[in-house]
């Protein structure tokens, strides 16, 4: 039986946006935008299991992750083979689920 990988030799996540994302973003307020990209800095990015930090969706957006930070929502996909959690929209609870 393999033993398992020790916690610092496991592979580590790395963070994409998409362009509308990245938009959504530097419409926020200076500060939220800080907020957001330390999350996603200390919290996610190098993170060996980033899915440990978010809550999967269902329904109509199911297959997608959201991460919480303060009132603001991040929503996800995870591309395994690259090893990526790519930003597709970010936005305020009240908003970022419609479309």
């Amino acid at each position: 039986m393999a033993k398992p990988l020790p916690q610092s030799a496991k592979p580590k996540w790395t963070i994409e946006f998409d362009d509308r994302a990245r938009r959504e973003l530097r419409k926020l307020d200076p500060k939220i935008q800080q907020e957001i990209l330390h999350y996603l800095r200390e919290r996610i990015s190098g993170s060996t299991e980033p899915k440990q930090f978010g809550k999967p969706l269902r329904m109509n957006l199911a297959g997608l992750w959201r991460y919480r930070v303060g009132a603001y929502r991040l929503i996800c996909r995870f591309e395994e083979e690259r090893l990526v959690v790519f930003v597709i929209k970010v936005g305020h609870r009240r908003e970022v689920y419609e479309d």
